[in-house]
């Protein structure tokens, strides 16, 4: 799943580059995106954990975050995620381990 964001200067830090918590917000977001997605909007992620490693300072502008289920079974979910600037280059990565929770009485 590939999403795309605008961090814009309110979620600077006083560097002006894009504060840590935003960068592992749009991981975090695009990996439960990535399971409500391959779930047909039935399953989202509760957290168990989340790890994120910073490779580079994000700066406002658009970027570009690919999340995926790297596995899916009954009682945890395993998901990854990748934050890339606009010339492709890898920001920040995250993974998580989670618990699937079912979506009941959806009327989307």
């Amino acid at each position: 799943l590939e999403s795309e964001y605008r961090p814009d200067q309110r979620m600077l830090n006083t560097r002006g580059t894009v504060q840590g918590g935003f960068v592992v917000a749009m991981l975090d977001d695009t990996m439960g995106r990535a399971l409500a997605n391959l779930t047909e909007g039935q399953v989202v992620p509760s957290s168990i954990d989340l790890n994120a490693s910073f490779v580079r300072p994000a700066k406002p502008g658009p970027l570009i975050c690919r999340g995926r289920v790297v596995h899916r079974g009954r009682s945890v979910v395993f998901l990854e995620a990748e934050l890339f600037d606009a010339e492709g280059k890898l920001l920040a990565r995250a993974t998580s381990s989670a618990i699937p929770i079912e979506i009941i009485g959806r009327t989307e």
